[in-house]
C-alpha cells in the first residue's frame, strides 16, 4: 500500500481508490444533498440528521463510490444496489388506484416506534411501506420505482460516497452556492480546461476569485508535472479551500504552485527596504532578520520566474474587468499560449471580444456559452430531467502569437 507521503498526485493507488485518515469525502444523502466532511481514524460520530449517525472511522478503508446503510451502533454496512432485470414487465396501470388514508395502514407514530426499535433498519421500514400498500400491485412497474424513491429519500438512513475529484466538487459547490463560484458549472470548468490545453508540464498562469476552483482545476490537471503562478490581490499566500478538498499530495501540490500580487509582477514596484543593523543584539533579532532575508529571496525568484515569460496559458475567473487582466499578461505568454476567461455575464465578455479582434497579436478570439442538458437514462423512460440550470456561465477564449 502507498503511503500519504508518496503517493503521485497523477499516479493512481490505494490511497486514492479508498479512504484514509484525515482525507476529505464528499457524502450524497437520499434526499440528493450533499455534505462535505473530512474524516479521522479515531471516535468521533458524522450525523446527517434524519438519516441517522454513525461512527466516522467506519469510513476509514473503504472504496469512493459505494452507497452504505446505517445500521444499530453507529455501524454501516455496503447497500444491496437493486439490477435492472429484478424489474418486471407487468401490465399494471395507474387507472384503478384510488388515493386517501386508507392506503397507507402504517401511521407516522408506528414508523416513529418502528425507526426506534433495536435490529429493524430503515430498508425493513421502506419493505413493510410497500408490502402494506392497498395501491402498489396497481402501479405501473415506472410509477412504483418512484414510490420507492420517495419513501427512500424520506425514511434511508444511508448515504453513499463520493469521490473528491474536480466534477463531484464542482457539482457539490454549484448545488451549494453557485455565486461563491461565479457560477462556473462542471461542464464549463471541462471546456476551459479543453480551451486552456492543460497538461502535464504545463506552464500556467491563473486569476481565481472562486476560492480555489479553477486553481485546483489546473493542479489536477497538471499531475505533479508542471508551474502554476496565480496572481491575487493578498499580500500574504492565497487560501483556496477549494485545493484543501482535493486530497492532494501536499509535496507535490507545494512544488507545483506559487503565487504573486498584482503589484508584485509590475517590474517597477520594488519592497521596501528595512534596516538592519550592522551587529545583532540577539539571537532572535538576527533570526528574524534572516527570515525577512529569506522571504525576499524568494519574492525575488517568484518575480523573475514570472518575468521569464513563456507562460503556456492564462486562466481567468475574476471580478475584474478581464480586459485590463488579459493587457498586463499577455506580454509574457509565450507563443500559442491559450487565453481563456469565464462570465456570468455575456456582455463583458463580448466588449472583451471586440478589443482582442482589434489587436494583431490575439488570434481567433471567441465567445461561447456552455449548454449542459441533464438525461434520466432508463429503460423505456429516458427524458430530460424537469430541473436544470439556466446557464454555466459564458467563455471567451483565444490564442496570443507573436506579430
Amino acid at each position: 500500500m502507498a503511503s500519504a507521503a508518496s503517493t503521485s498526485i497523477s499516479s493512481p493507488s490505494f490511497a486514492r481508490t479508498h479512504i484514509k485518515s484525515g482525507d476529505n469525502v464528499l457524502l450524497r444523502l437520499p434526499s440528493g444533498d450533499y455534505r462535505n466532511l473530512k474524516v479521522h481514524d479515531k471516535p468521533g460520530r458524522i450525523t446527517l440528521g434524519k438519516f441517522g449517525s454513525f461512527q466516522q472511522k467506519e469510513l476509514i478503508g473503504h472504496p469512493f463510490g459505494l452507497s452504505y446503510e446505517i445500521i444499530s451502533e453507529g455501524k454501516i454496512r455496503v447497500r444491496e444496489q437493486e439490477t435492472m432485470t429484478e424489474l418486471e414487465d407487468t401490465s399494471a396501470t395507474n387507472e384503478l388506484i384510488n388515493d386517501g388514508n386508507f392506503v397507507q395502514p402504517l401511521t407516522y407514530e408506528e414508523i416513529e416506534t418502528l425507526k426506534k426499535t433495536p435490529g429493524v433498519h430503515s430498508s425493513e421500514i421502506i419493505k413493510m411501506q410497500i408490502t402494506q400498500n392497498a395501491n402498489y400491485e396497481l402501479k405501473s412497474e415506472y410509477s412504483k420505482e418512484k414510490y420507492k424513491k420517495r419513501k427512500e429519500a424520506k425514511f434511508l438512513q444511508g448515504f453513499s460516497i463520493l469521490e473528491p475529484n474536480m466534477f463531484n466538487i464542482c457539482e457539490y459547490l454549484f448545488s451549494k452556492d453557485p455565486q461563491r463560484i461565479r457560477g462556473i458549472r462542471a461542464d464549463s470548468l471541462g471546456q476551459m480546461m479543453s480551451f486552456a490545453n492543460i497538461h502535464p508540464g504545463a506552464r500556467v498562469l491563473v486569476v481565481d476569485d472562486t476560492g480555489g476552483l479553477l486553481v485546483a482545476a489546473v493542479l489536477e490537471r497538471l499531475g505533479g508535472e508542471g508551474r502554476l503562478l496565480t496572481i491575487t490581490d493578498s499580500e500574504s499566500p492565497p487560501t483556496y479551500h477549494v485545493v484543501e478538498q482535493l486530497n492532494l499530495n501536499t509535496t507535490e501540490a507545494d512544488g507545483t504552485m506559487t503565487y504573486l500580487n498584482w503589484a508584485e509582477i509590475e517590474e517597477e514596484w520594488a519592497p521596501v527596504e528595512t534596516y538592519e543593523p550592522e551587529e545583532y543584539r540577539t539571537h532572535s533579532q538576527k533570526a528574524r532578520s534572516e527570515k525577512r532575508h529569506a522571504r525576499a529571496e524568494d519574492l525575488r525568484k517568484r518575480r523573475d520566474e514570472f518575468w521569464a515569460g513563456e507562460w503556456n496559458a492564462l486562466v481567468v475567473a475574476s471580478e475584474y474587468e478581464p480586459f485590463s487582466i488579459i493587457e498586463r499578461v499577455e506580454p509574457y505568454l509565450a507563443g500559442s499560449g491559450s487565453i481563456v476567461v469565464h462570465s456570468p455575464y455575456l456582455q463583458t465578455l463580448t466588449d472583451v471580444h471586440q478589443k482582442l479582434r482589434a489587436k494583431p497579436q490575439f488570434l481567433g478570439p471567441a465567445v461561447t456559452e456552455a449548454w449542459l442538458r441533464q438525461y434520466q437514462v432508463l429503460p423505456g423512460r429516458t427524458h430530460p430531467m424537469m430541473n436544470m440550470s439556466g446557464s454555466g456561465g459564458y467563455l471567451l477564449s483565444a490564442m496570443k502569437v507573436y506579430v
